[in-house]
């Protein structure tokens, strides 16, 4: 049988194994070079990995679906960078595993939260978003004041972190229990915020 254009069509299994191959040699294409790019793969200067508290902070992120909302990436377009800032680089993620960029924008963009508002701001924000932004819709989080952290394994957690190459000393990692001893949920979430976007300077 002849092999053209016409009978590929007409054989859908075959059409799907090579839609599949094109387009995985196209990803990989695409992907693979990124992996070798310094800028890709290497922190912005200054950054450093999440301490025990900001850790801790954005597993609460993570955990009560800000990023469903709520993006951390900032794209290099003037209507963005003009609203939120400096554009987001890949070096600022590097300690994310995963990162939080994305494309969903419900609420604002958090990519430089962390040189906007103070703990007290943040604190009213998650206590009650409408008494500081009145046409927010996002639901309040009042609990996070009251529930105090879990620590039990931090250790294991930033021990596994360092193993994949982030680079906790032994020093962090024995002290990190304590640096959460006393603290809520709010107090992690809202260093995870503070600690978003301080390394580059927003352009105005």
């Amino acid at each position: 049988m002849k092999f053209s254009h016409e009978w590929i069509e007409k054989n859908p299994w075959l059409l799907i194994g090579l839609v599949l191959l094109v387009v995985s040699i196209g990803g990989l294409a695409e992907i693979v070079p990124l992996f070798f790019q310094k800028s890709t793969t290497e922190p912005i200067a200054g950054l450093k990995p999440y301490s025990a508290l900001r850790l801790a902070g954005r597993d609460v992120y993570i955990r009560e679906g800000c990023y469903n909302c709520h993006s951390q990436m900032i794209r290099p377009l003037r209507a963005e960078t003009e609203r939120y800032g400096h554009y987001s680089v890949a070096g600022e993620s590097v300690y994310d595993h995963p990162f939080q960029w994305g494309s969903k924008r419900t609420g604002p963009d958090l990519a430089r939260v962390g040189t906007r508002y103070s703990d007290e701001w943040h604190r009213a924000h998650l206590h009650n978003p409408r008494d500081v932004v009145p046409e927010s819709n996002m639901p309040a989080y009042p609990w996070l004041e009251q529930a105090k952290l879990d620590n039990y394994d931090i250790v294991s957690r930033m021990k596994a972190l360092k193993r994949i190459g982030d680079p906790y000393t032994e020093e962090d990692i024995k002290n990190a229990p304590a640096e959460l001893v006393g603290k809520t949920e709010q107090d992690a979430l809202i260093a995870y915020l503070q600690g978003l976007g301080v390394l580059i300077k927003a352009e105005r």
